[in-house]
């Protein structure tokens, strides 16, 4: 059986992770590795209270957090998980399932948002729709490969944003990113905070700004613009 170490990048994340530990702590031969971005809240007091391993990342930022957690890494898998992101019952064999099928290399989950509007309803059936058909699934979805696979593409590229968008493009040009049919449940807070129409059309916008080439320090500070406006 094949270890699967979870990386699990955290900002002051004292609200979600004790959640995101629990359901991750189901799953059988692995290891959690909690990354640390200078947290100012109780998130490392927290971790440490579960018996899950964190330790501080020498570089803020997220690309940079998930790349040192893998550097540290024992697994032959990895599994990049956001703190507000919690992981199905069974997801380890899931994945292990997933790696060994012929022509994959890679794979994430499908993606419920905790909060019942109708309205998020539709985002999570925009994701499944782009995660399946177009094969780009994002970091909330819980991004899984093999070890080696990571090594060879260097790790995340060290973006101040769209640093998964960017990995993923480089997966698949490697081979096929399965879509996990169990789903991981993420946190509502980012659609509760700006509202679900305005916060997916910013997304979309960041995107696009991204394919035309605008440098990614800017785009970083038009979306936290953007966000605090909106």
């Amino acid at each position: 059986m094949k270890k699967v170490s979870i990386i699990i990048p955290t900002f002051n994340e004292a609200e979600n992770i004790a959640k995101t530990l629990q359901c991750a702590q189901t799953g059988t031969d692995i290891e959690i590795i909690v990354v640390d971005g200078g947290s100012e809240d109780k998130t490392i007091e927290i971790v440490r209270q579960m018996s899950a391993n964190v330790i501080a990342s020498p570089q803020l930022g997220r690309a940079a957090q998930m790349n040192y957690g893998a550097e540290k890494a024992t697994g032959e898998i990895l599994l990049f998980l956001h703190g507000d992101t919690r992981l199905p019952l069974g997801y380890d064999a899931e994945i292990r399932t997933i790696l060994g099928k012929s022509g994959v290399v890679a794979g994430a989950f499908e993606l419920k948002i905790d909060a019942p509007l109708r309205s998020l309803r539709w985002v999570e059936r925009m994701v499944r729709v782009r995660s399946r058909f177009l094969q780009l699934p994002y970091g909330d979805q819980g991004i899984f490969l093999k070890t080696s696979t990571f090594k060879e593409l260097s790790g995340f590229p060290i973006l101040p944003i769209m640093e998964d968008f960017e990995f993923v493009r480089r997966l698949k040009r490697r081979g096929k990113i399965a879509i996990a049919s169990l789903p991981v449940t993420t946190s509502a807070r980012r659609w509760l905070k700006l509202g679900v129409v305005k916060t997916t059309a910013l997304n979309q916008l960041i995107i696009l700004a991204y394919f035309l080439g605008i440098p990614p320090d800017r785009l970083r500070s038009w979306y936290r613009g953007l966000s605090k406006s909106a």
